[in-house]
């Protein structure tokens, strides 16, 4: 398949990532794993980067960044220290997002567009860029975590980013910025409780297999008993992209890139999930 989703994946953003001279030597598999993930996806020759991140919180709607460029800078307001301010330029694609916010209006989402000039991107959405895509090559369109959404909603919202990608005839991946599980402490070096641990381990193998609708099945019970950051939102969107993905007829299979790495007891990896 040419257009649509081209691959989705679940990529790490701990603050810590975000300056080099900040990184634990235990997260540095994930800074390896997403430069890895990132040159493999550009190999893809993708059109654009839709982001869905953990830290872009809205509380009702779907919004979709509009701007023709993304230039700021960006300082985690939870972690200040960590990330004071990163400058960042990057092309959008004003066309697709218009597209998307169209066609979640279309769904019965409630859609609607982020155009203004002093919208400064939150940390979840620039760190795995900054390995993936160092050069800023690929147009990026972010879209939120919305509270009100429920997992099936999120779901509906990342398969409508599929069938925008096809009827623009878009080549696209989406990026689920998001911890796996994230019942959190303070800490950086203390891992998930074994048990969680465990349940991210079953996701990841999900993934790896391209077991989709397994992962869907499972979903509800899995980000309730891990603790899913955001309550799984970001990974619900992956898995409705993928969904679309799949009823189309494609077989899909994972990769993980890096090892799994803790910070302050969440659980983090970079998995993509493409065609077989």
């Amino acid at each position: 398949m040419n257009q649509g989703i081209i691959a989705a994946a679940v990529v790490p953003h701990v603050p810590t990532l975000g300056l080099a001279e900040n990184t634990p030597e235990f997260q540095l598999t994930l800074v390896e794993g997403e430069r890895a993930l990132g040159r493999a996806l550009r190999e893809l020759e993708p059109d654009l980067f839709v982001v869905n991140s953990a830290h872009w919180i809205c509380t009702f709607g779907w919004y979709a960044t509009c701007q023709s460029v993304h230039e700021g800078i960006c300082v985690a307001d939870e972690a200040p220290d960590l990330i004071p301010g990163i400058p960042y330029r990057r092309k959008g694609d004003s066309e697709f997002a218009s597209a998307l916010v169209g066609e979640w209006q279309a769904q019965g989402l409630p859609g609607g567009r982020n155009d203004t000039p002093h919208y400064a991107w939150d940390y979840g959405s620039l760190v795995p860029l900054l390995y993936l895509d160092p050069g800023a090559e690929v147009p990026v369109v972010q879209m939120p975590t919305v509270i009100l959404a429920d997992h099936a909603e999120c779901m509906k919202a990342g398969r409508a980013v599929h069938a925008t990608a096809k009827r623009l005839g878009r080549r696209v991946v989406l990026l689920a910025s998001s911890a796996l599980s994230h019942d959190l402490v303070r800490g950086r070096h203390l891992k998930p409780t074994p048990k969680r641990e465990a349940l991210d381990q079953r996701f990841i193998d999900q993934l790896k297999h391209g077991a989709v609708a397994d992962a869907i099945a499972w979903f509800p019970e899995y980000s309730r008993a891990a603790a899913a950051e955001m309550n799984g939102k970001p990974l619900a969107v992956m898995l409705g992209a993928l969904q679309g993905l799949s009823a189309d007829g494609a077989k899909l299979v994972g990769k993980q890139f890096g090892g799994y790495a803790q910070s302050s007891g969440s659980g983090n990896a970079n998995i993509v999930v493409w065609h077989q």
